[in-house]
């Protein structure tokens, strides 16, 4: 089911544009290219757009479920404790401070920086005595923080601003051939790290007591979860921007379906993530014709209230 689910949100992906498109055009740039105006639209724009839709949503999915086992966190997810804002922060630092200008060099700058952050917030929350609410606030104040830094140098720097004013707020507008090919190798590697800890991450969600007593190699288990976050966060945010929320949402529909083990979660986290990335992306290139709003928006407005229920959700099993 969620397979079908996600085919047929790619196949919408596709067909649905800014500009409308006639299915019979569609078709024939899929299948009898010619090279005509409508022919280069599906065949170098749309279809690599979905590419990199179903990989990026694949690995915030993937990182919020992760994210949310290790800390125990039932709100932990890249955008709200701060990984992807340290990602941007960096990426924003090499293109106007060191001249970077390749999605490769945004790369190694989005890891070092959604590196950083990750240990930063982990120690603000009280590192191992880290309740879900003091990991909230530590990564909402970097986040903050960061976010601060990234507008006062676009502000600072003309030539930044341009460059950076749609990548800041999360878009799949630029995805090319060249985007897919440079960070599907990162991702794939931490799509491959995060399956391999799925059973040593549910020992670790009862408790570390418990999980060494299950045979969990703890230190090991956190470094390759971090590892895997830095990687998949990494990739995700330097060829899109920072697009919260999908990490949030996804891991707790999941959770819906499959119960709490991760050997169930991280694979259903894996389809449905891009089901909700891609959908959003159609969506905002409907309801703005013949522009778009960024996905990143659209994932924020729908994020918003379900972070807000979440949070009450949790205040109230906690009196």
């Amino acid at each position: 089911m969620a397979l079908a689910l996600l085919v047929l949100v790619c196949l919408a992906s596709i067909g649905i544009g800014a500009k409308a498109l006639p299915l019979a055009d569609v078709w024939h740039g899929l299948f009898h290219y010619a090279g005509s105006n409508d022919d280069v639209l599906v065949r170098q724009v749309r279809i690599p757009r979905t590419v990199l839709g179903l990989i990026v949503g694949s690995a915030l999915g993937l990182a919020g479920a992760v994210m949310q086992a290790l800390t125990r966190n039932p709100l932990a997810e890249p955008g709200l404790l701060g990984v992807n804002a340290g990602a941007s922060a960096a990426v924003v630092s090499a293109i106007s401070f060191f001249g970077v200008t390749s999605l490769t060099g945004y790369v190694w700058f989005a890891f070092a920086g959604a590196a950083i952050v990750s240990v930063a917030v982990y120690l603000l929350g009280g590192s191992r005595s880290a309740t879900p609410v003091r990991l909230a606030l530590a990564g909402t104040a970097v986040t903050a923080a960061l976010y601060g830094y990234v507008n006062a140098v676009q502000l600072l720097d003309s030539a930044a601003l341009d460059r950076l004013r749609f990548w800041t707020v999360g878009s799949l507008a630029s995805a090319n051939t060249e985007t897919v090919g440079k960070v599907w190798p990162f991702i794939a590697i931490g799509v491959v790290l995060t399956l391999l800890i799925a059973r040593p991450l549910n020992a670790l969600e009862m408790g570390d007591d418990t999980a060494r007593a299950l045979g969990a190699h703890l230190t090991r288990t956190r470094v390759i979860a971090m590892l895997a976050v830095t990687l998949l966060c990494g990739a995700a945010t330097a060829a899109c921007g920072p697009i919260v929320f999908v990490g949030l949402m996804i891991p707790h529909l999941v959770r819906v379906i499959t119960g709490p083990d991760m050997r169930w979660i991280l694979p259903y986290a894996a389809v449905l993530s891009p089901v909700l990335l891609l959908g959003a992306d159609v969506v905002g290139r409907i309801v703005a014709r013949p522009s778009e709003l960024q996905v990143g928006i659209v994932t924020a407005l729908i994020g918003g209230p379900v972070f807000i229920h979440l949070v009450r959700r949790k205040r109230m099993s906690q009196l």
